[in-house]
């Protein structure tokens, strides 16, 4: 098996320029627990990014980046609004449930995205004891399906959000990818739309590990810090999560990296989609490309390159490019399937 896989953009290296940065930072002793200079300096860069007014904590992974989100602007009584396949809903083993004690109320999605329309069903029995009261709408910017929320559409969210009394959070496990696809600002597609809490995600873009809270509405990070630690994500030695956002976001590095990812997910959606009986069924707007193919290839091809099958029924798989997805392992992936595909009979 190729040690390059298609499986998932967590699943790739960490870019030398973050570990020379966490090298960097790696001498004499500095105050632990965030109180060092290493911090205070990637905190104001990140809040600079969205307009200069935002609470920034970091965490180690996005599912805690998610769950304390979320649950800095809840109650055990609420609910939380997602799409079926939001990752605090299918991957995060009930944690969101777990720790905030709400209850996740889904919609079924088939691109991944909400609309006003689709929040709508879950808008009522504000004020009934026996329901769970609707505190929180969670959107994944890009979703797991691959799929993009323009600007207006989150706004078109957040404003039905907080007309309704309700918190906007977004998942942004995967924000870098969205906003090179756009084309946008941080602050043109979070602090412009009325987005109260997102989690902005490294990991899938280069980073060792860590994730950042950032509160466009700080009025909800009032008592965060409390949350963190009781959470277990207050890091000690924070200078290393803090060196790497630093520098992830020194000279648009986060855009480099997510750009290049998204461009290998276009050069394999068009070299997948030209093979025989290989269906592209979504459009790659980011690092994601989702394809069936036939269902006696899967395995052999995952011999050769890891990747997960997305739906057993289809069968479609989910093949993800990283930052360091080169043009080769495109070509040399294609045509281990062009082969087996021959082999099978299916050209």
């Amino acid at each position: 098996m190729s040690n390059r896989g298609f499986a998932s953009d967590n699943n790739s290296g960490v870019h030398p320029r973050i570990l020379d940065a966490m090298a960097k930072v790696n001498q004499d002793h500095v105050i632990a627990y965030g109180d060092d200079k290493y911090t205070a300096q990637a905190t104001e860069r990140i809040s600079e990014l969205f307009g200069g007014e935002a609470e920034v904590f970091f965490v180690f992974n996005g599912t805690a980046a998610n769950v304390l989100g979320l649950k800095s602007a809840t109650e055990s009584w609420n609910a939380v609004i997602c799409a079926e396949t939001a990752h605090i809903n299918s991957d995060e083993c009930g944690a969101p449930e777990k720790f905030t004690g709400c209850k996740l109320l889904t919609l079924p999605s088939p691109d991944g995205k909400l609309t006003v329309d689709l929040i709508k069903r879950h808008m009522h029995s504000f004020g009934f004891e026996h329901h769970s009261q609707p505190g929180v709408i969670s959107v994944t910017q890009a979703t797991e399906m691959g799929t993009l929320y323009k600007p207006d559409e989150i706004k078109e969210i957040a404003d039905y959000a907080h007309a309704n009394g309700l918190i906007l959070h977004i998942d942004g496990a995967r924000i870098c990818n969205a906003a090179a696809a756009l084309g946008v600002t941080f602050r043109e597609m979070i602090t412009a739309t009325g987005t109260d809490i997102l989690s902005f995600g490294g990991t899938k873009n280069g980073l060792m590990y860590g994730e950042a809270i950032v509160f466009l509405n700080r009025s909800l990070a009032k008592d965060f810090k409390y949350l963190r630690k009781q959470g277990m994500q207050l890091a000690s030695k924070m200078r290393y999560i803090a060196a790497q956002f630093d520098e992830m976001l020194k000279d648009e590095l986060w855009l480099k990296n997510a750009s290049h990812a998204n461009k290998m997910a276009s050069l394999l959606e068009k070299e997948a989609g030209s093979l025989p009986n290989v269906k592209i069924t979504r459009k790659a707007e980011i690092n994601g490309v989702f394809a069936t193919i036939p269902r006696p290839v899967i395995p052999e091809l995952q011999k050769e390159f890891f990747f997960y099958v997305w739906n057993e029924s289809t069968p479609e798989v989910r093949w993800m490019t990283s930052w360091d997805t080169t043009e080769e392992d495109i070509y040399s992936f294609t045509e281990i399937l062009r082969k087996l595909l021959d082999k099978a009979g299916y050209t």
